[in-house]
C-alpha cells in the first residue's frame, strides 16, 4: 500500500488512490495521444533532414496509427489473460524505448521502424490502461467523470500535439517531438509499480494469445491504406492499388476464419451479442474518420493555402484545444441528463457542421481566423461524441472481458480515424480530381460518414446499465 493513501477496506481501491491512478494513466494517454498528431507539423522537417519526399513522409504517420489500432485487441486481450498492471509495464516501456529510438534514428527507415514499435506499445499499454481505470471506478457517476477526464485528455493531446509539435520543430528540432515523452513515461511505469495492484498470475498451459488474428487484422487496414494512397499517385505502378485492395480484403476474411476457428480468439463471437457495445464501435468509427479528417484540413488550409508556417499553424490550433476544456467539463452533467446516444448524436451534428464551416471557409478563401468557428464546432463535436460513446461502448463489462472492451473500442477509435483520412484526404486530393476543390470534395465524403454514423447511433439500443442522474462523486 502506498503511505498515505488508505485502502478502502476490502471493497476496492480508495478515491485517492483511483484518481491518483487515473492521474497518472491520463499522463500516458496524453502523450499517446500526442503522438498520433504531433509529427504532421515536423514532417517537412523530417523530410528535409532525411532527404525523403513527401509521399514517403506519409508512412511515419500511417504506420503508426494504423499498427496501433491494428494490435489494439491483442493488447486487450493480453491484458485479460496475463494481467492489466503486468502488459501495463510492458506496453509502456516499450512506447518509451520506441520514442527515444524515434528521437535518436540516424536513418529514416530506422525512424519507421520506431514508429511502428510506438504503434505496438500503445496497443499493449492502453486497454491495460483504460480497463484499469473501468474496473477503479464502480459504473454510474465516478465511471462517467473518470471516463470524461480520459477522453478529454486523449483529446487534448490530439489537438495539443499540433501546438507542441509547431513550438518544439521551431525552437529545438524535430527530433525533440519523440524525446520529451520518454521522462513523462518513467513516471508512469512508477505509477504502475506502486499504485496498480497485481491482478492475476500469468497464464499457463492455457491457449497462446491470438497472433494470427493479430496480425491480419492490422495488415487488413494497412494494405487497404496502401491502396487507396497509391491509387491517388500517378507515379505509382498501376498494379499497387487493385493488389493492395485485394490484398486487404483477403485479410480481412482470413481474420473472420481465424476467430471463427481459434480456441481463445482475439475477438470472441460472444461480443458481438451485445448490441449496444458493437454499435458504439461501429459509430466511433464513422465519427473518428470525420473528426481526424478535420485536422489534416486544418493544416493543409494553414500550411498549403495560407502559406503559414510550422510555428504560426501550432498556434492556431489553441482555439480548439482551449474550447476542448470548456466542452469536456459540460459533457458529465449533460451525459447524465440527456443519456450516451443523445450526446453521441448531438457530437456527430457538430462535427457535421464544422465540415460544412471548413468548406465555406475554402470557397471564399478566407484568412486563418475564419476558421475557429470550425475549431469550436469540432472541439464540441470529440467532447459530446468520444465521451458517450466511449461509456457506450464499455456498458456493462466485467472484470473478464474489460480488457477485450476497451480495446475494441479503442481499435475502432484508431482504425477509423486512418481509414476515414486516407478515403476522404486520398481520394480528395487526388489528382484525378484536381480540377474539383479538394477540400470541398473531401468534406463531402467526410460528411457521408458521419451521416451513416448518426443513423447507426440513432438506431442504438440503451446500455445494459444505463447512466444515473446523480451528481458524480469523488
Amino acid at each position: 500500500m502506498l503511505p498515505g493513501i488508505p485502502s478502502s477496506g476490502g471493497h476496492g481501491p480508495s478515491p485517492a488512490r483511483a484518481w491518483l491512478v487515473l492521474c497518472a494513466m491520463s499522463m500516458l494517454q496524453f502523450f499517446i495521444a500526442v503522438d498520433v498528431t504531433v509529427v504532421n507539423i515536423a514532417l517537412p522537417s523530417i523530410g528535409a533532414g532525411f532527404g525523403v519526399d513527401g509521399h514517403t513522409l506519409t508512412w511515419v504517420v500511417v504506420g503508426y496509427t494504423v499498427t496501433g489500432g491494428g494490435m489494439l485487441m491483442l493488447g486487450g486481450r493480453l491484458g485479460d489473460l496475463l494481467g492489466r498492471r503486468r502488459v501495463l509495464l510492458l506496453g509502456t516501456g516499450l512506447f518509451g524505448a520506441a520514442s527515444l529510438l524515434a528521437g535518436l534514428a540516424p536513418t529514416f527507415a530506422l525512424l519507421v521502424v520506431a514508429r511502428l514499435l510506438q504503434g505496438a506499445g500503445e496497443a499493449v499499454a492502453l486497454p491495460a490502461a483504460m480497463a484499469t481505470i473501468v474496473l477503479m471506478f464502480p459504473e454510474g457517476p465516478r465511471r462517467t467523470r473518470a471516463l470524461s477526464v480520459w477522453a478529454a485528455v486523449a483529446s487534448c493531446g490530439l489537438v495539443l500535439g499540433f501546438v507542441v509539435s509547431g513550438i518544439i520543430t521551431a525552437h529545438l528540432g524535430w527530433r525533440w517531438v519523440f524525446l520529451v515523452s520518454v521522462p513523462f513515461l518513467l513516471v508512469v511505469l512508477l505509477a504502475a509499480v506502486f499504485l496498480v495492484e497485481g491482478d492475476r498470475p500469468v497464464a499457463g498451459d492455457g491457449p497462446a494469445p491470438d497472433l494470427p488474428g493479430a496480425l491480419l487484422l492490422t495488415a487488413c487496414p494497412l494494405l487497404f491504406v496502401l491502396g487507396v494512397v497509391e491509387a491517388g499517385e500517378p507515379a505509382s505502378p498501376a498494379w499497387v492499388a487493385p493488389v493492395s485492395l485485394a490484398g486487404a480484403a483477403a485479410a480481412g476474411a482470413g481474420f473472420l476464419r481465424v476467430e471463427a476457428r481459434s480456441r481463445d480468439p482475439l475477438l470472441p463471437l460472444r461480443f458481438f451479442a451485445d448490441r449496444t457495445r458493437v454499435t458504439a464501435n461501429l459509430t466511433t468509427m464513422l465519427l473518428s474518420g470525420g473528426l481526424s479528417t478535420s485536422f489534416l484540413l486544418f493544416t493543409y488550409y494553414l500550411q498549403d493555402r495560407l502559406g503559414v508556417g510550422p510555428l504560426g499553424s501550432g498556434l492556431t490550433m489553441l482555439p480548439l484545444a482551449v474550447s476542448l476544456l470548456v466542452f469536456s467539463a459540460l459533457v458529465p452533467r449533460l451525459l447524465d441528463r440527456w443519456g450516451a446516444r443523445a450526446c453521441v448524436l448531438a457530437g456527430i451534428g457538430f462535427t457535421a457542421a464544422a465540415m460544412a464551416a471548413i468548406a465555406l471557409v475554402s470557397a471564399l478563401e478566407a484568412g486563418a481566423a475564419a476558421l475557429v468557428p470550425a475549431m469550436l464546432l469540432i472541439s464540441a463535436g470529440m467532447a459530446f461524441g468520444i465521451v458517450g460513446l466511449q461509456y457506450l461502448a464499455v456498458s456493462g463489462v466485467t472484470e473478464d472481458d474489460a480488457g477485450i472492451a476497451s480495446g475494441v473500442q479503442r481499435a475502432a477509435d484508431q482504425l477509423g480515424g486512418a481509414t476515414g483520412v486516407a478515403v476522404c484526404v486520398g481520394l480528395g486530393f487526388a489528382p484525378a480530381l484536381h480540377s474539383l476543390d479538394p477540400f470541398l470534395v473531401t468534406t463531402v465524403l467526410a460528411t457521408l460518414g458521419l451521416a451513416a454514423g448518426a443513423a447507426v447511433a440513432w438506431r442504438m439500443p440503451a446500455p445494459a446499465a444505463p447512466v444515473t442522474a446523480q451528481t458524480p462523486a469523488g
